[in-house]
């Protein structure tokens, strides 16, 4: 992978941000009435658009959807965003891949604001030019229009500017775009729906894709 640039999704990609994304989601639901014991049925809020998740999961319209919304954040800032931990192994790949001369930045759909604490609290927010997230009013969540805008922000050519990410969405982001996309299979999108957006990578394992840039600098 001989890309010049790379984009990282952060949730399942930088991160295993499980215990705070699903508690958060869980207290949201309790305060409009909702029980939900098992974190598990949550963790398919971690990656997707908070608003339309809670829209397409639980019926709700979108004027409700944003009560949860508002609901998740007022525990995520203060200890959701901490309950989270970098994957073992990606500050090594990550100055590795500063070290080959490459361009790092991080493209999520959480809000810049959240995503640019967790980066500075555990500690490799140095290895990325910019943190480009979404807004808090929900511009940008899509991962299609936030890719779009970051390539044409920082003037990157789609040619030479690859997209690492676990789910699909990341995925789809990448080809609308015209860029390049890897495909992790250690965050929390199954094999089947990261297989079926034909990634040009698929990588089961951080080592594998910490592997394939080192191949591609030896070539």
């Amino acid at each position: 992978m001989h890309h010049d640039t790379i984009l990282f999704d952060l949730d399942g990609t930088l991160t295993d941000p499980r215990e705070g994304i699903t508690r958060s989601v869980q207290h949201a639901l309790a305060q409009l009435g909702i029980h939900e014991p098992d974190l598990a049925a949550l963790e398919h809020f971690i990656g997707p658009p908070l608003l339309q998740c809670f829209m397409s999961s639980y019926g709700m319209d979108e004027e409700r959807a944003w009560q949860a919304v508002h609901h998740y954040r007022e525990r995520f800032r203060v200890t959701g965003l901490y309950e989270n931990r970098p994957f073992d192994g990606i500050g090594t790949l990550l100055e590795e891949l500063r070290g080959q001369g490459r361009r790092l930045f991080i493209a999520t759909s959480k809000p810049t604001v959240f995503a640019a604490e967790i980066a500075r609290h555990f500690g490799f927010n140095q290895h990325f030019e910019r943190i480009y997230g979404s807004e808090l009013d929900g511009t940008r969540t899509d991962k299609r229009e936030l890719i779009g805008y970051l390539v044409e922000s920082e003037a990157l050519d789609p040619a030479s500017t690859l997209m690492i990410g676990d789910r699909k969405h990341d995925l789809i982001g990448a080809r609308h775009n015209g860029l390049a996309c890897a495909a992790v299979g250690y965050g929390f999108g199954s094999r089947e729906e990261l297989l079926a957006e034909a990634p040009d990578w698929h990588f089961d394992s951080l080592d594998a894709l910490r592997s394939a840039f080192l191949g591609s600098q030896a070539a």
